[in-house]
């Protein structure tokens, strides 16, 4: 609780009122943010995992209402901190001989940036927001649809591959232009899959991709990151190693783990091996 200070110079004081305590408790506060983002990030990985793994879609439910919660947390604690770090500015500036009564005015700007709020907010939380596109993501690669009888793409071709066998068998002839139709659709399948599977900078399938927020385009991290690094060392923009990409200033804080790419990658492998097996 802020009381009269017997000095009138010294940091964090106007004059009359001593804010050491209060920063402290927001010092606090702000460390409580690490513990949201660590609920969410794990949050976020159990959601990923029942995608992955086509668990029933009430416990991916509860997942994404998770993130909503955790998202809210982090907006009321976000406006918490600034209507007292505002009040704390305000008080600093009056010098006012009589102390305010500082809760009725953290409780007044608060109240005012709570009224705000609106679903359109979560846009503006980034682990959210990444969230929802992760999740998106992982279920173009993961979910199978209904009208393909729970196929992937690749399961396709397969099936399609043993069709044309058994019709060859059965003295069948097949369709010569359906079948150069289909064999063209089969290896834009499988050359647009690689192809999001490799690094642009290393030309290598990715282990660890991570996507640009800018630009949306991936790379494997370890060479980004060194590509990035290099190029600031020497007081140069970094350029988006794709080509095309018109991105010219990229930073490290573009970049965030792509989870969805990272474990389609693995899923495709682990398929990969099974057939081969």
């Amino acid at each position: 609780m802020p009381g009269r200070s017997t000095s009138s110079s010294g940091s964090g004081s106007t004059g009359f009122i001593s804010f050491s305590g209060v920063e402290s408790a927001l010092s606090s506060l702000k460390n409580f943010q690490s513990c949201i983002s660590s609920g969410m990030d794990t949050a976020s990985s159990v959601a990923l995992d029942l995608v992955e793994t086509q668990t029933e879609v009430s416990s991916e439910y509860s997942m994404d209402k998770a993130m909503v919660e955790f998202a809210m947390m982090d907006r009321e604690l976000n406006h918490y901190l600034k209507a007292v770090q505002s009040t704390i500015n305000h008080v600093k500036e009056e010098r006012s001989e009589k102390i305010p009564d500082l809760k009725l005015l953290v409780e007044k700007k608060f109240l005012a940036l709570q009224n705000k709020n609106s679903d359109a907010d979560f846009q503006n939380n980034e682990k959210f927001v990444q969230f929802k596109q992760q999740l998106k993501e992982l279920k173009k690669q993961s979910v199978k649809p209904k009208e393909d009888g729970g196929q992937n793409e690749f399961d396709k071709i397969k099936d399609k591959d043993a069709s044309r066998a058994g019709n060859e068998r059965d003295g069948l002839q097949p369709d010569r232009e359906a079948d150069s139709t289909e064999g063209v659709d089969e290896d834009m399948i499988v050359t647009q899959s690689q192809t999001n599977f490799i690094c642009p900078i290393t030309q290598l399938e990715m282990k660890k991709p991570v996507k640009n927020k800018v630009c949306g385009h991936t790379y494997e991290e370890e060479a980004i990151v060194r590509m990035i690094e290099s190029k600031h060392k020497r007081k140069k923009k970094a350029c988006c190693p794709k080509i095309g990409c018109s991105h010219t200033d990229m930073r490290m804080s573009d970049l965030i783990q792509d989870e969805a790419l990272r474990r389609a990658i693995e899923s495709h492998n682990k398929k990969r091996r099974r057939q081969s097996n």
